[in-house]
């Protein structure tokens, strides 16, 4: 998540959900005196919300939920926890070791120069590039035969975000640069194509756990935001999708500012667009030549009439430009860019083992500020189910739950199988009750009164209803969250987690406290998890927060969690299960995206054995807010694991089958002003860090997002 407004004075987490959310509750109380007493409240009205409003169940009743295997008794960390620290370097255990695998600008086929450290690398040549601001990523097992193979670790396909071009001081040879209001067409070409995603091969060195990417690869190849993409499920072909450059409104043409992840059990990757208002503006006056459902639509998803593109994509001469403001200009939808602003912020399949496939949008996931896209396990014979955060204030968790049923001969499907499982389904956004129960309510056009009549947007059918989502949960009551980001699903239990990176508008009036946001100006965030009833596909859950961040001494936000300075930290972002062949301990990843705490530390990454939901109990906070806390963590299972280098955000973690091998990401380093007539900077990470056998990334000045490597120096696992 890119936290720097430097490129504009748009702020990414600016609030657009001013709804009041009765809808959804009035309909429940109607109908549950309609139907009679229920055992227990809330808690217990499933029956009612199964039978009485349709939101029915996939996955079997939740009064039928078998208890739980007991857990097995999970590994202890094996490093000593990494003091807090503001140096330029990453810091990491004893025992331990980091690498670069590859950084901004760094050519990934030959033909390509080294990276320059001054900004000239030509915009063409980012197609085969490493993109900027290094985000989520994903690891896929390579097989010899150029098949996924789930269980490989010492040759894989590596898939990695390029979130946002940073300030950007490294692209351009003195910074992004304006001429009157217009920016030069060559730096906003290269900007272009310094988005989106790499996908890289990569091996083991020999005689070590540490990597490098292969160069000249078949399999390396640049997705970014001029990319040609095919539109799948629900919204595909839809009149609000229709645009010049698609006149029937089934392509799509890049992909921008994508942040978190995802992947499927069949071996393709998931990517999804964030902050892509970054990227879109919309001329002043353009309200009077709208309806008044495209206006609503257009300002709950932050686009009002006079709205600056901040990257001034649009400005400079030419029709290639002018796709990057959403205004009308044309007598139909299929003469301007009017609709351009729709075909963002969705979640992108991108199949990595067929370098010449096309990118897919797949629709029914839904449209919004996609964190990420994280799935629950696969078992054969079930739903696949997909959960999503979408990152801002007051905005929503959603789940989706496939149609089709898993088949393990569809791995190696490709796209083909995103067309199977993705395109058809039901899309859900969460309510989180006080009590500590919780359920998910269905967005399908037709129920519940998602429908043309809506009085709130009138919803045409199910693809308006996808691409409009966050009015539909409005509708529906789901709970206004504090930023909901990354999120995971614990092998141990299935209990899925997902982080709440701070809030710290949340006061309590205008934006009132709850169970699951419960504290007054959440500026170090927490991290809530849920069990699902009923299997993943339920539509019921328990839940209760897992950890509340604070600093140590809770000079800013209460530490409920009573974290020490072994383990203390704030604004988680970045959450991974990682699971190793043949094991189920549990170890989960939480990443930091800070600026509370910055004066303490860099950003960091800590490991952590967590329990399970229900495990602590009820507490209130100082405002007298009551919720529900899991177990108080110790420091032998929760540790700090490393600390990034200055004015950096640590992010995107993944680790090999055998647990040998960890890459994770530092984004936008030094990102504070520069002197670019010096190359001096507040980071000049990663040159700083690389040995000078590192050729590619030693003695540079300027700062790069990267991609690093981390192994033991003995050969052994990492973490446990």
């Amino acid at each position: 998540m890119n936290t720097t407004p430097s490129v504009s004075e748009y702020d990414d987490n600016e609030i657009v959900n001013h709804s009041s959310n009765p809808h959804m509750d009035t309909i429940l109380a109607a109908r549950l005196s309609r139907r009679g007493a229920l055992k227990g409240g809330i808690g217990a009205t499933t029956a009612a919300l199964l039978g009485g409003v349709g939101l029915s169940a996939c996955g079997g009743s939740d009064d039928d939920t078998p208890a739980p295997a007991p857990a097995p008794t999970p590994k202890s960390l094996n490093f000593a926890a990494v003091a807090k620290t503001n140096a330029d370097t990453v810091s990491v255990p004893a025992g331990y070791q980091v690498s670069i695998l590859h950084a901004l600008g760094d050519p990934m086929m030959f033909g390509d120069t080294s990276w320059s450290d001054a900004g000239t690398e030509t915009a063409e040549s980012y197609d085969r590039r490493i993109g900027d601001g290094h985000d989520g990523m994903y690891y896929f097992g390579l097989s010899d035969d150029g098949k996924f193979d789930a269980n490989r670790s010492d040759r894989g396909l590596l898939c990695v975000n390029h979130e946002y071009v940073v300030a950007p001081y490294g692209l351009h040879p003195a910074g992004s640069t304006k001429v009157g209001d217009q920016r030069p067409a060559d730096e906003v070409e290269k900007e272009i194509r310094a988005h989106g995603v790499s996908v890289v091969e990569v091996k083991r060195k020999s005689g070590s756990n540490d990597m490098e990417m292969v160069r000249g690869s078949k399999y390396n190849r640049r997705v970014t935001s001029a990319t040609e993409m095919d539109f799948g499920g629900p919204a595909a072909g839809n009149a609000k999708l229709v645009n010049k450059l698609s006149p029937d409104g089934k392509l799509a043409f890049g992909m921008n500012n994508n942040c978190a992840n995802g992947y499927t059990p069949w071996g393709t990757y998931l990517t999804c667009e964030e902050n892509y208002l970054n990227v879109i503006g919309r001329a002043a006056g353009d309200d009077e030549q709208r309806s008044a459902s495209e206006i609503v639509a257009l300002k709950r998803y932050g686009l009002p009439a006079g709205r600056k593109n901040p990257y001034g994509w649009d400005t400079p001469d030419g029709e290639q430009y002018q796709r990057w403001n959403s205004k009308v200009s044309g007598a139909s939808a299929a003469e301007d860019h009017r609709n351009s602003f729709n075909t963002f912020g969705w979640v992108v399949e991108i199949d990595p083992f067929r370098p010449e496939s096309k990118p897919v949008k797949r629709s029914a996931l839904g449209r919004f500020n996609h964190e990420g896209a994280w799935p629950a396990p696969a078992k054969a014979g079930e739903p696949i189910v997909i959960y999503s955060g979408d990152d801002a204030r007051n905005e929503y968790v959603f789940k989706f739950v496939s149609d089709a049923k898993w088949d393990p001969k569809d791995i190696n499907g490709g796209t083909a199988m995103g067309a199977k499982y993705l395109d058809k389904g039901k899309l859900y956004a969460a309510k989180f009750n006080d009590d500590g129960t919780g359920q998910w309510l269905e967005l399908t056009h037709g129920k519940n009164g998602i429908d043309d009549k809506n009085t709130l947007y009138p919803f045409a059918d199910q693809g308006d209803v996808v691409m409009h989502c966050r009015l539909a949960a409005d509708f529906m009551g789901a709970t206004k969250m504090d930023r909901p980001e990354w999120g995971g699903v614990n092998p141990l239990n299935n209990e899925v987690y997902m982080t709440m990176t701070n809030n710290s508008q949340r006061d309590g009036e205008k934006m009132p406290l709850n169970a699951a946001n419960p504290r007054k100006g959440n500026t170090n965030g927490h991290i809530i998890r849920w069990k699902e009833k009923g299997g993943q596909a339920g539509t019921s859950f328990e839940w209760d927060v897992y950890l509340f961040g604070a600093r140590e001494d809770g000079k800013q936000s209460e530490n409920l969690s009573g974290l020490t300075a072994v383990n203390d930290f704030s604004s988680p972002d970045g959450l991974y299960f990682d699971q190793r062949n043949g094991q189920t301990d549990g170890l989960l990843w939480i990443q930091t995206d800070d600026g509370a705490y910055t004066d303490v530390t860099n950003c960091m990454m800590l490991a952590a054995l967590p329990g399970h939901v229900g495990d602590g109990g009820k507490i209130k906070t100082r405002e007298g807010q009551e919720t529900i806390m899991g177990a108080k963590p110790t420091d032998a299972n929760v540790r700090r694991f490393l600390v990034g280098p200055f004015d950096c955000e640590i992010t995107g973690v993944v680790v090999t089958p055998d647990g040998k091998t960890l890459f994770f990401n530092v984004q936008h380093p030094g990102e504070d002003k520069g002197d670019f007539t010096t190359n001096t900077f507040t980071s000049h990470w990663p040159g700083n860090q690389a040995p000078a056998s590192d050729a590619l990334h030693h003695g540079h000045k300027r700062p790069r997002s990267a991609t690093v490597v981390v192994t033991r120096t003995d050969g052994g696992t990492i973490g446990i």
